[in-house]
Parts: C-alpha cells; sequence; structure tokens
C-alpha cells in the first residue's frame, strides 16, 4: 500500500508539472492574440499615397491636382524654414445623409527624414487639433468657427456641411533645417461618434472623407499671403471615415523607400 501510494502522488506531481507548462507557454501568446492592432502601418501609409481616392471631397473643381488623388507637392523646402502638418475634413460628393455624426480627430503629428543620420525625427505632436469651417473650395480663404466639440480624452469631434469644409492644424508650426529634409511624414487619426445620445445613431449613413497633408512655411510666424509665404509638400488619399479609429497619412518618400526608411508608426 505504502509503495502505492508514493508512485500515485508522484504521477500527480508530474501530471502537475506538465499542465503547469502548457498553461504557462501558452499564456504570451494568449495575451499577445488578444493585444490591440495598431492603428497605422506601413501598408496604410503606402496605400494612403496611391491614386485614386476612396472618395471625392464635395464642392472642390475636379480639374484640381489633388480633387481625385493623392499628390505630392514641394518636396523640396527650397528656403523656407518652417513646416506644420494639417488635414482637411470634406462631406463625400455623393452627399452625406447623416445629421448625428460627428467626426473625431486626435494625434496629428509630423516628422523629417534627415539627411545627415537618415533618421526621423519628430517635429509635432499634439493630442488637439484646431482649426476653422472654411469654404469647400476655399474661395477668398473665406472661413468661419467650425462646430467643434471638445473630448474628455482632449481632442475634439467636429461637424463639417453646408457649403464648408473643417481644416485643422496642430496648434503651432515647427522650425525645420531646409538642407537636411530628406522627407516629411505627417499623420492623424480620426473615427465616427454619435453627436447626440438622446437620438438615433446613424453613423452608418454617414460619407465624411479626411485627408492628411503638410506645409511648409516661410518662417514660423508669417502670415498666409496667397501662397506666397507657403507651400505644399503633400495631401494624402481621401479616405472615408469610419466608426473605428484609422490613420490618415501623407508622406513625400515614394514606395521603395518608405520600405527602407519606415517612419514611426
Amino acid at each position: 500500500m505504502l509503495t502505492y501510494s508514493v508512485f500515485n502522488s508522484k504521477t500527480l506531481l508530474f501530471l502537475l508539472c506538465i499542465f503547469t507548462a502548457i498553461i504557462t507557454s501558452g499564456f504570451p501568446y494568449k495575451v499577445d492574440s488578444l493585444a490591440p492592432k495598431p492603428i497605422n502601418s506601413i501598408e496604410t501609409i503606402v496605400y494612403d499615397m496611391q491614386p485614386p481616392h476612396e472618395g471625392i471631397p464635395r464642392g472642390i473643381p475636379l480639374h484640381w491636382s489633388w480633387a481625385t488623388k493623392p499628390r505630392l507637392g514641394n518636396t523640396d523646402p527650397g528656403t523656407f524654414t518652417a513646416m506644420t502638418a494639417w488635414g482637411q475634413l470634406y462631406e463625400a460628393s455623393e452627399g452625406n445623409p447623416a445629421t448625428n455624426t460627428r467626426v473625431q480627430i486626435k494625434n496629428i503629428k509630423a516628422y523629417y527624414l534627415s539627411k545627415k543620420d537618415k533618421k526621423w525625427h519628430i517635429l509635432q505632436s499634439s493630442v488637439r487639433v484646431e482649426g476653422s469651417a472654411y469654404r469647400e473650395n476655399f474661395v477668398g480663404d473665406i472661413n468661419k468657427p467650425a462646430n467643434i466639440r471638445y473630448e474628455p480624452d482632449g481632442s475634439i469631434s467636429v461637424k463639417a456641411g453646408n457649403g464648408y469644409n473643417f481644416h485643422f492644424w496642430p496648434p503651432g508650426r515647427a522650425s525645420i533645417n531646409p538642407i537636411d529634409v530628406m522627407g516629411m511624414f505627417t499623420t492623424v487619426e480620426a473615427r465616427l461618434v454619435v453627436d447626440d445620445f438622446n437620438k438615433p445613431d446613424d453613423r452608418f449613413k454617414a460619407r465624411y472623407v479626411l485627408s492628411e497633408g503638410g506645409d511648409y512655411w516661410f518662417n514660423l510666424n508669417t502670415r498666409w499671403k496667397n501662397w506666397a509665404t507657403n507651400k505644399d509638400f503633400g495631401i494624402g488619399k481621401f479616405k472615408y471615415v469610419t466608426t473605428k479609429w484609422q490613420a490618415f497619412n501623407v508622406i513625400t518618400l515614394p514606395k521603395d523607400q518608405i520600405r527602407r526608411n519606415p517612419p514611426p508608426i
């Protein structure tokens, strides 16, 4: 009886050790599989510079160079010594039947790729964006205060329409050394949110499109003078905003260089 009892105890201990090892070895895999996927990716950045747009922004002339597809602008800053990221939110050209939907926008960032060290360096980073409602075709630079709601996480949400877009940017510009700029990259995140929670959720009807871009400026403080003091370095793909967070990007590098010099995500 003693021999059988010892054998039985050893067997149980052995089985317990195996069970513990299996559970322990599998645990990291389970944690990793449940980890949230990153919002941005290199493939998304490449995609955001490929034509055509997912949707056409409402109210802009179709002959404009960025009306139907992304485009690169003035990739060389020349003598300009400042920059800023920016974005544009429009109703889509087919119309936006949603009346109880806003677009939440956050985490706008800008980076430059240095010629000296071949590394990306951050220039701007802000949870909150600021901006105004501009006429959809920017005629006369006409603008007015946007329909902005401040969100608990420090970001904002906004509505666009009735002939106006929402043109936004981070607070302040950033200095650059123009002779060291090898590439520029800006990014922002957006999603659809409910406007009034006491009314029906109509986000499934929403047709908003958003694009990310960036400008070089003559210096940190110069005012806009009909494109004499600033020039864009690129305008990314207009994509439909959905209920899930998405990244919207613009980058001045060609596809092969993006993969060789991937920006931070």
